[in-house]
């Protein structure tokens, strides 16, 4: 006759062999507030086919800012720096770059053990509700290693790195970063807009930038009365190129990506470069930009052809969130 508690008890353990949860890398808190802090505790339950975890990398998301891990016994903590796709301005010090990537290594976690690995930062303000940040997280062990790095977020996905999900913030969130509804609009005294053939230019600025910073984003309207036409290059002598850009969603991942054909100004359309969307981006800045001064951006059509644009340069908060656009900050 069979024991019926012995039957229980060998289903339940059964399904928690099953249960996949318990073998991937996790976050401990699935949800976080969009322009708070956010403490990203990443659970690993396992080592790779029975080897001990030597050394633990995790990637960070875009929108996950000044991120500082938590040091480890036993283990050495480094940080990989670079820049963020979007400046982030904290408590009014504008922050062009940052944490990256965080390497826990040396260590000796063994397969039968659990353990945590803390990270903790800000979200950002921007960051629209419903985004899944994804921290990308790699085990390596002596002779090979686990990845947890799909961001596709499907349920099918055999190695799901993991994932937040960005929920709306409190009132309050984010004021003391610059990026509350009532933070800067565009900024004020526009050129009057500039006709080449049938395309209208119009709103043109940039944002004034720190000492030291790298890049700047360039911002305005295009309407076109006429045919197809695209904007095919830009030129400057304030820095050292200027690009095209797209910031788009990638899976769940907004990221930022160089349009090499150009933007299309498709025919009665009005085509708007603001930040978080469309712009132009300015490389190796020669100099700071400063609030209240013009630069001049030379822009090429592929049919209408060239056109001297004059920017104003806005304070570095121009054109966020209480602006046209409530669009992204950076670029």
């Amino acid at each position: 006759m069979k024991n019926p508690v012995f039957g229980a008890l060998c289903a339940s353990a059964l399904a928690l062999a099953a249960a996949p949860a318990l073998a991937h890398a996790t976050l401990e808190q699935s949800e976080a507030p969009a322009g708070a802090a956010y403490r990203a505790v990443i659970r690993i339950g396992h080592g790779c086919d029975g080897q001990a975890t030597q050394t633990l990398r995790v990637q960070l998301p875009e929108g996950f800012y000044n991120a500082k891990p938590m040091p480890k016994a036993g283990w050495t903590l480094e940080t990989v720096k670079g820049p963020y796709a979007q400046p982030f301005d904290n408590h009014g010090t504008p922050m062009t770059e940052g944490t990256r990537e965080v390497v826990w290594s040396g260590g000796d976690l063994q397969d039968d053990w659990y353990d945590e690995f803390v990270i903790r930062g800000t979200v950002g303000a921007d960051v629209t509700p419903g985004t899944v940040l994804y921290f990308s997280t790699v085990q390596e062990c002596a002779d090979g290693k686990e990845e947890w790095i799909d961001v596709t977020g499907s349920k099918e996905a055999q190695n799901p790195a993991p994932g937040v999900t960005v929920v709306a913030g409190k009132a309050g969130h984010g004021h003391g970063h610059g990026h509350g509804a009532a933070a800067a609009a565009a900024p004020a005294a526009q050129a009057a807009p500039i006709t080449l053939g049938d395309l209208t230019l119009s709103g043109p600025f940039t944002r004034a930038t720190p000492p030291g910073a790298p890049v700047a984003g360039g911002f305005l309207t295009v309407a076109n009365a006429g045919a197809d036409d695209r904007l095919v290059a830009a030129r400057v002598d304030f820095a050292g190129r200027a690009e095209i850009h797209e910031m788009a969603m990638e899976g769940d991942v907004m990221k930022m990506r160089q349009l090499s054909d150009g933007l299309a100004i498709p025919a009665g359309a009005t085509v708007e470069l603001k930040p978080g969307g469309y712009h132009l981006m300015f490389m190796d800045l020669k100099q700071p930009l400063v609030e209240g001064e013009t630069v001049k951006v030379t822009l090429q059509f592929e049919k209408a052809g060239e056109v001297e644009v004059p920017m104003t340069v806005g304070p570095m908060n121009a054109g966020k969130r209480g602006g046209k656009d409530g669009g992204h900050g950076g670029h």
